[in-house]
C-alpha cells in the first residue's frame, strides 16, 4: 500500500458525518420503534414489511452508521482488513476506497426505497440521495483513485 501518497480528507469528512448522523437516528430507531421520538407517523410503515422502525433502525445504525465510520478511519489510518479485502472487487485500490462506492450504493439504495415505500419525497430524500451521488463521485476521480492505488 502507498502510504506516502496522501489521503482524501473531503471523502473521509463525507463518511464521517454520514455514519455519525446515521448512528443517531438509527439508535433513536432502535431505543424508540415507534418513531415518536423524532415524529415519524405510523403511516410511513404502511406500505413496508415492517411493523416498526426496529428494524429499519437497526440497518440504518449499521449500514449507513458503522460502516461508513470503519471506512473513513481506515481511508485515513490504512488499516488491513482480511474480510476487506476478500470483499474488495477492485483489487488494486486499497479495500476502502472500494467500499465507499459500496456505502454510495447503499445510501442511493436506502433513499429510493424509503421514497418507494412511503410515496412521498421531501427535501431530505434529496439531499441524502444526493450525498450518496456524491460520495460515489469524489471516490471516483482520478486523483481520489491515485491516492489509494496499491
Amino acid at each position: 500500500m502507498k502510504r506516502s501518497i496522501g489521503r482524501s480528507w473531503l471523502l473521509i469528512v463525507m463518511h464521517g458525518f454520514l455514519g455519525m448522523g446515521a448512528l443517531v437516528g438509527g439508535s433513536i430507531l432502535i431505543m424508540d420503534p415507534t418513531g415518536s421520538m423524532v415524529n415519524l407517523p405510523d403511516s410511513i410503515l404502511e406500505q413496508s414489511p415492517f411493523t416498526s422502525f426496529l428494524f429499519p433502525g437497526i440497518i440504518l445504525l449499521l449500514v449507513l452508521g458503522v460502516m461508513p465510520l470503519v471506512i473513513g478511519i481506515s481511508l485515513m489510518r490504512y488499516v488491513h482488513w482480511e474480510l476487506g479485502e476478500t470483499l474488495n472487487l477492485y483489487p488494486d485500490r486499497y479495500w476502502a476506497w472500494t467500499f465507499s462506492l459500496y456505502t454510495g450504493f447503499a445510501l442511493i439504495i436506502w433513499i429510493m426505497v424509503q421514497v418507494y415505500w412511503i410515496q412521498d419525497v421531501s427535501i431530505i430524500h434529496l439531499v441524502y440521495f444526493a450525498w450518496g451521488v456524491g460520495i460515489q463521485v469524489v471516490t471516483l476521480w482520478p486523483r481520489v483513485q491515485r491516492k489509494y492505488s496499491k
